[in-house]
């Protein structure tokens, strides 16, 4: 049975604890990052066998361009961030439209090939001034309307080319003053005001998947952060109106605290359908295990509708994309 998690892996091979966590676990998905990355072989390698241990249907990396590409030249292109697109976007609508079109397909086009079918792309978090750069140029924008616009041409994109886009952090992370990473946001704006972060997450509410945000919005609930929080998860459901698979955001990160195992399970008891766990600690990863319930059958149906959007047809003529996407986002002087 597919236990409702998706785990980071320790490095560029499975260890004999990772092959019998995976085969007896049978998490969701894996997710990569740096450590895990040597060539193009051994990516291959390390993502045939987790998927065939533990069966999951999804393997994730964060390659939004820009200073979060996990993986980088000389085995794929180095893209920009967002907010160059963002320019682009700002001085002519077509061009920038179809440069976020490109980058999503081109990112999943690099990535099928290693065996990486759900890249956690597109960010969809609208940033206010002064907030903390966690976000910054990794935002398309500091308007709903281009955010929205971008991130879903990123998406379409990505789906184009026969992969899964992860939309995030919803419902709004363009606020937090502090690095989630680190420490909690604490977010104490109106409920009226929250309406320009959660507008870009209304118009991709029809998106395979969605990661959430660890920020705790005081208007939403006054104690528990977006991710542990029943209110936030039933507003992303009813009112953003976001019916896709829902994942934590990485359940070991700063900003939550606390019993991690506890923390997985509220997370899952909240609304979201899995826990993400990222930093490959055999430890933790057996904790959260032991305290994780099977998946819902809502989940897990929303799990099934995922798989089923895969676009088999051929991304056409990469070279020639490329080629043009480097011409639409080459900067003026």
């Amino acid at each position: 049975m597919t236990a409702p998690l998706i785990v980071g892996l320790a490095g560029v091979s499975l260890t004999d604890d990772e092959r019998a966590y995976l085969r007896d676990v049978r998490p969701l998905g894996i997710i990569l990052f740096a450590r895990n990355i040597g060539d193009a072989a051994q990516i291959s390698r390390l993502t045939e066998e987790a998927a065939a241990l533990s069966g999951a249907g999804l393997v994730f990396i964060d390659q939004e361009g820009g200073r979060v590409q996990r993986i980088r030249p000389p085995l794929v292109p180095r893209y920009p961030p967002a907010a160059t697109i963002g320019r682009l976007y700002a001085r002519d609508v077509e061009a920038g439209r179809r440069a976020a079109h490109l980058v999503g397909l081109l990112i999943a086009s690099d990535l099928l090939p290693l065996g990486i079918n759900a890249p956690c792309l597109p960010v969809a978090d609208v940033p206010v001034p002064g907030s903390h750069d966690v976000i910054g140029d990794r935002a398309y924008g500091t308007t709903p309307e281009a955010v929205s616009v971008l991130a879903g041409a990123v998406a379409d994109g990505v789906l184009e080319a026969g992969a899964f886009p992860v939309v995030k952090h919803i419902p709004g992370h363009g606020r937090a003053m502090v690095d989630s990473h680190v420490s909690l946001p604490v977010v104490e704006a109106t409920r009226e005001a929250l309406e320009v972060d959660f507008a870009p997450f209304r118009a991709l509410s029809a998106l395979p998947m969605a990661m959430t945000a660890h920020v705790r919005y005081t208007a939403l609930d006054e104690t528990r952060c977006a991710t542990l929080s029943p209110r936030v998860i039933s507003l992303i459901r009813n009112e953003i109106g976001f019916g896709g698979l829902l994942m934590s955001d990485d359940i070991s990160m700063g900003a939550l605290g606390g019993d991690l195992a506890d923390n997985a399970a509220a997370a899952l008891a909240a609304g979201c359908d899995c826990v993400l766990h990222c930093n490959g600690d055999m430890d933790e990863m057996r904790l959260i295990a032991d305290r994780l319930p099977p998946m819902a059958p809502s989940a897990a149906t929303r799990l099934a509708a995922v798989l089923a959007r895969r676009n088999k047809a051929p991304a056409g003529d990469i070279a020639a994309l490329r080629e043009e996407f480097s011409a639409l986002t080459e900067e003026p002087a």
